[in-house]
């Protein structure tokens, strides 16, 4: 027989993966003596059994339940169903992680029309004990039976609108027993039964109920929010009833060990006097600041405050602490560590460490990455936000808050900024060539794309707030407007993008700033200093680059080059090369790219220095850097001296049919060789000009898209031609290195052959994870949210690493190309790269470096402490 019931007394707090945290906290609380009234915890493996398997409580667990519960009678002196002494319980649920309020909750069950009256003569209260019954029957009947808590609800406000009562306290014995019998009525008129009379079918009906609750729709939303798994279950704490609704010397509430807002040291909580669980944070009456219950009940607070302080100490963290006084006397219900911002969240680390309650480590571990963005990026004011309509909603590609007026090109988005005001950029989805008005933009906005969708990059690489795949709006940008479900928004028009959530609303909403504190320095410090890999950033602009080494990038891990080709004169050369006819017409545009690149390369070796920094050559489709529409040929035509019908058609020859898996990556290179000889000359002589004033560049020269080995042996006998050649006329010692990017499963496999040639291995899981799933990272939007909810993937993979499949063959990749070159330098640029759980497994590989945009870039630095803490 499985043990699925246990005594609190028989629990501990590690337990809480089987006993849910409510169930764990209320065993190791019983261990340290405190005031818990009794009971027991029905395990989340029981939860799981009945959900997936049994759908009933079989006679075995019934048989527990029942042994545990007479234990519960033996020690109380009551028992259910007794008319003497009745034995009331609560049956609350409680799941491995903190779900406030997604799951259900019942108080006061074994209450029936014969134990009201016992309770009422017991305690000499009537009215104490039909109100006790008629919240009994309103949480029953919600819980149990489904019955819309807005029939009980309805029946209650009518009742003190007649006789004037301000608040449920004021309701009489005899409006309580009347109450009582219209909401036994209600039974009867919504689901044909009556309230069930036996304590015992009370009971495990409460306990069915709970168990399905794990899968209500709320709790279903929460767990994909917070990125809980959907198999843990839930535990059901039944425990004996105290009464914080039996008179004046009586309250519940709830309290912080410190400031949940703002982190500062001190009691921060609420409590009503005469009340019972849920009326203090279902907000039925104006709760009093904790601190006034020192004059009320200062026997109880003075307990409670050093119970408040036992528990923090105890559990090394601000505790959330739900209370009952019972007739002056305190009952502690709970304790979990509490929710808090991330402002608090940091300051409370901060603090627990200086006070000597927890060490650096651990102070590194109360925190999650993802709360770096809530302190880095402005946010929303919450009160506005509640109130402002809502557009859409979206991916949350880019965190952050912005509000400017709705642009839809990026002529407009200049034009706009140049008269001073503020734009977001909205498109059905964007290119490269949008790049210029997208930087201007506060936000971006499309209704296509996914997570790692050009906007998506882009916007994050920028620092820019973003939300893609907006289904539910048809974006006009011919007409120049936006329709959606509540109506039209024309180009000019303000709307505000929330970025962390992807929410896009109506108007120009208030924004609040953050800014880095002193706590949130300090900390990022410990992080460094236990940190196994190094954090570096994707970044090409001197403001990406500046912007990421402010928030402590220790180097570049991604140059993209093509990112320097997209605008201006530097596009119209980057055009005039890929139409050249021949190797003689490229002579003229890549002399002039050769000018701009070495200027390039200078303004960002200025700004790295001494620092690592990969530099990709160029990867993408040329087509890419192309004109499509009518209007841009024929302007181009005209800058180029080159007939319309003749641009046309070598357009269209440049086209490919699926362009990320054609004439790209080294295969440029191969085919073009000029082209990456013009950027390794660029990149060389820079470097060479700061080696000549005393600093040390050491470029890192990344070949993409290698799967051949031949491919890397050509291009990198090639560029150390172009490069030692420099040097020599330079009579300077320069040293660079010649690798390659990890982004084809082949290459994976081919790691010892590729480590041979390669002096550092970088992986592209962007690449990697398309072509693995076939999936197009540009189009997956479309279904991955779909996939995520039909449980056929537990994440998307281009934002959380495929650790099964990708990560598989990124071990792969390691073992073999160090098996031939032990001290191999592997790093990540993909997306992934600042992912927290992605870079847990980064460290288990043994890769030297992560590299993220330069927004993720504090969140990378945490979750690498992080990572090398668990190890």
């Amino acid at each position: 027989m499985k043990k699925n019931v246990y005594q609190f007394s028989e629990g501990n707090a590690e337990m809480k993966p089987l006993l849910g945290g409510k169930g764990a906290n209320l065993a190791e609380m019983v261990k340290l003596g405190l005031p818990v009234p009794e009971g027991f915890t029905i395990t989340t493996e029981a939860c799981m059994t009945y959900l997936t398997q049994d759908h009933y409580l079989t006679e075995d667990l019934k048989s527990q339940i029942l042994t545990a519960l007479k234990h519960m009678e033996s020690s109380s002196g009551k028992k259910f169903d007794d008319t003497e002494k009745p034995l009331l319980v609560s049956v609350r649920s409680g799941s491995m992680y903190s779900m406030p309020g997604m799951m259900d909750t019942i108080l006061n069950l074994g209450l029936n029309d014969k134990t009201v009256e016992s309770l009422a003569e017991q305690t000499q209260n009537e009215r104490f004990a039909y109100d006790c019954y008629r919240r009994l029957l309103q949480m029953f009947g919600e819980v149990v039976f489904g019955i819309e808590s807005q029939r009980f609800e309805q029946y209650l406000t009518h009742v003190k609108e007649k006789n004037n009562y301000a608040s449920d306290n004021e309701l009489t014995a005899e409006d309580l027993k009347e109450i009582v019998k219209v909401f036994k009525e209600i039974y009867l008129e919504s689901v044909k039964k009556e309230f069930p009379q036996g304590p015992i079918d009370q009971l495990f009906m409460a306990v069915e109920a709970v168990f399905r609750s794990w899968n209500n729709h709320r709790a279903q939303v929460y767990r994909r929010l917070h990125g809980i798994a959907d198999d843990l279950g839930t535990a059901v704490n039944i425990q004996t009833m105290v009464f914080g609704n039996s008179g004046q010397k009586s309250g519940t509430g709830v309290a912080f060990t410190r400031s949940p807002a703002t982190g500062d040291k001190h009691i921060f909580g609420e409590y009503l006097i005469n009340a019972q669980g849920e009326d203090v944070v279902a907000g039925i009456r104006t709760p009093e600041p904790i601190d006034t219950l020192a004059e009320k009940m200062p026997k109880a607070y003075e307990e409670f405050i050093k119970i408040a302080d036992l528990l923090e100490n105890h559990y090394q963290d601000m505790q959330d602490i739900e209370f009952t006084i019972e007739e002056e006397r305190l009952f502690v219900l709970q304790t979990r560590s509490g929710k808090r911002t991330a402002a608090a969240a940091f300051k409370i680390a901060y603090d627990l460490k200086e006070e000597g309650v927890i060490s650096k480590e651990q102070a590194l571990m109360h925190l999650k990455p993802e709360m770096i963005d809530q302190l880095l990026h402005p946010v929303f004011s919450k009160e506005v936000a509640k109130t402002a309509q809502e557009v859409a909603r979206g991916l949350p590609a880019s965190p952050g808050a912005a509000t400017g007026r709705v642009v839809f090109d990026a002529g407009q988005a200049k034009k706009y900024v140049e008269d001073g005001e503020e734009v977001i950029l909205v498109r059905r989805e964007t290119s490269p060539e949008d790049v210029e008005g997208m930087s201007v933009s506060n936000a971006i906005v499309t209704s296509c794309g996914g997570m790692t969708s050009h906007a998506a990059v882009v916007a994050r690489g920028m620092g820019i707030c973003c939300v893609v795949a907006c289904a539910n709006l048809t974006i006009n940008e011919a007409a120049r407007s936006i329709i959606f479900d509540g109506g039209v928004i024309e180009e000019g028009d303000f709307i505000s993008v929330d970025g962390s959530n992807g929410i896009v609303f109506l108007g120009k909403l208030e924004m609040e700033k953050t800014e880095e504190s002193s706590v949130f320095k300090t900390i990022m410090s410990w992080a460094d200093e236990v940190a196994d890999l190094n954090v570096r950033v994707n970044a090409e602009t001197p403001k990406d680059l500046t912007t990421a080494f402010a928030f402590g990038a220790q180097g570049v891990g991604l140059t993209r080059t093509e990112h320097m080709f997209f605008e201006g004169k530097r596009l119209t050369e980057m055009r005039r090369l890929i139409l050249a006819g021949d190797s003689a017409q490229r002579k003229a545009p890549l002399k002039k790219l050769l000018e701009i690149q070495i200027e390039d390369f200078t303004n960002i070796f200025n700004i790295t220095q001494e620092k690592a920094i990969v530099i990709r050559l160029l990867d993408p489709p040329l087509h890419e850097f192309l004109p499509h529409g009518a209007e841009e040929i024929r302007q181009l035509a005209k800058e180029l001296e080159l007939t319309e019908d003749y641009l046309e058609k070598r357009v269209h020859s440049l086209m490919e049919t699926n362009p990320m898996l054609g004439h790209r990556g080294c295969r440029l290179g191969v085919t073009f060789p000029e082209i990456y000889e013009m950027q390794v000359e660029a990149i060389i002589r820079s470097a060479c000009g700061l080696v000549k004033k005393g600093i040390n560049v050491a470029p890192e020269i990344m070949i993409p898209l290698v799967g051949v080995k031949k491919e890397l042996t050509i291009l990198k006998e090639l560029l150390i031609q172009v490069a030692d050649k420099i040097i020599a006329e330079e009579n300077i010692t320069l040293d660079y290195t010649i690798g390659t990017m990890i982004e084809i499963p082949r290459a994976c496999f081919i790691a010892d052959q590729l480590a041979e040639e390669a002096e550092f291995f970088s992986f592209g899981t962007n690449d990697l994870t398309q072509l693995t799933y076939g999936y197009s990272r540009d189009d997956a939007g479309k279904f991955i949210t779909t996939y995520q909810q039909k449980k056929l993937l537990p994440a998307d993979p281009f934002q959380k690493l495929d650790v099964e499949g990708v990560g598989e063959l990124m071990r792969i990749a390691v073992e073999r190309g160090r098996q031939v070159k032990p001290d191999l330098k592997i790093g990540v640029c993909g997306e992934v790269g600042g992912d927290p759980s992605s870079i847990a497994f980064f460290q288990q590989l043994g890769l030297n470096y992560v590299s993220c945009s330069p927004y993720r870039v504090p969140i990378a630095r945490l979750a690498v402490a992080q990572a090398a803490i668990m190890k």
